[in-house]
């Protein structure tokens, strides 16, 4: 599986794999992830916010 395929099953812009285990540590694995995918995604809007629209360091 590719990484792509990995962030889209994260995202929930992809159905997981039925045949893919199910358990807690899984569960939570996925959902950290999801929110430092989510964390660095904000970080970039905002960074590339700062340097288009905002003052110059």
């Amino acid at each position: 599986m590719g990484v792509w395929h990995q962030i889209q099953q994260y995202l929930f812009l992809k159905k997981r794999d039925p045949k893919a285990p199910r358990n807690a540590n899984i569960f939570l694995m996925h959902g950290m992830n999801r929110i430092s995918i989510l964390i660095f995604l904000i970080a970039i809007i905002i960074m590339l916010l700062r340097i288009f629209f905002g003052k110059p360091i």
